[in-house]
């Protein structure tokens, strides 16, 4: 019995080390990835904070730091796609997009964005505040008082109560679903890829997705584009002024 319980406990010893170096590993990356920075040794600062990502684990730090690195080896193309990677996690940083407005006025390509209409301004100002996990639970909270004021409207006696509880009613529904959606919005955004970096130094937009289609315009690289479809290893893409053509899908990095 007692060889038995000795044997549990050092397999429980060995999974509990396992699990703690698992756990510390990355951030003994993320130390050793910093050190080689501060020593201007960018190549093996990159390979550490690679190894980060190759656990799956991501975070607008880490992509800040990796888009300097880049930008310290003049890689402006892949500097762009890891500031935006960190901008699409943590969009009001001032730092990252401060670094990021630098970067892409290195690129070839300056393309005048189409101004947007005042209320899609205005949702994506809001929606881009908070994560979408707080966003949620807002919704969730207002849902709440909305139930609130309705019980007072259906339980109340005095008439002003009730009246206050009806127009507050229609302002917390109004409130729910408004948070509801930006965290629907915020979830979609973190979560899928429609958006990508040019890594090609010069590709000619096609008309269509066949090599011998029409030529429409020239980007280079270090653009983003906003990916509309794919078929074929072709990719349908539009880019800040509201044109659209298509490219070899092999040429985008997705943000």
């Amino acid at each position: 019995m007692k060889k038995m319980m000795k044997t549990f406990l050092t397999i429980f010893s060995l999974i509990l080390l396992s699990t703690a170096a698992h756990t510390t590993e990355p951030q003994q990356q993320f130390e050793l990835g910093n050190n080689y920075y501060n020593q201007a040794i960018y190549d093996s600062a990159l390979f550490h904070y690679h190894k980060i990502l190759d656990t799956g684990l991501e975070s607008d730090v880490l992509y800040y730091n990796m888009a300097n690195a880049y930008f310290k080896l003049k890689e402006v193309p892949y500097s762009i796609l890891y500031y935006e990677k960190a901008l699409k996690i943590n969009p009001t940083d001032e730092d990252i997009a401060h670094n990021l407005s630098i970067a892409n006025a290195m690129i070839v390509d300056k393309i005048e964005v189409l101004p947007q209409l005042f209320f899609k301004v205005w949702w994506n100002t809001f929606y881009k505040l908070l994560p979408a996990d707080t966003w949620a639970w807002i919704s969730v909270l207002v849902f709440i008082l909305t139930l609130l004021a309705i019980y007072l409207y259906l339980t109340s006696f005095n008439i002003l109560v009730r009246k206050l509880a009806f127009f507050s009613g229609l302002v917390l529904i109004f409130s729910s679903l408004a948070s509801f959606g930006l965290a629907s919005q915020k979830y979609y955004y973190t979560q899928q890829t429609n958006e990508a970096i040019i890594f090609a130094p010069t590709i000619t937009i096609k008309s269509s997705p066949v090599a011998s289609s029409v030529d429409l315009f020239v980007l280079h690289e270090g653009t983003k584009v906003t990916l509309l479809d794919h078929t074929n290893g072709w990719q349908k893409i539009k880019i800040a002024n509201g044109s659209i053509g298509w490219l070899p899908e092999d040429v985008l990095k997705g943000i």
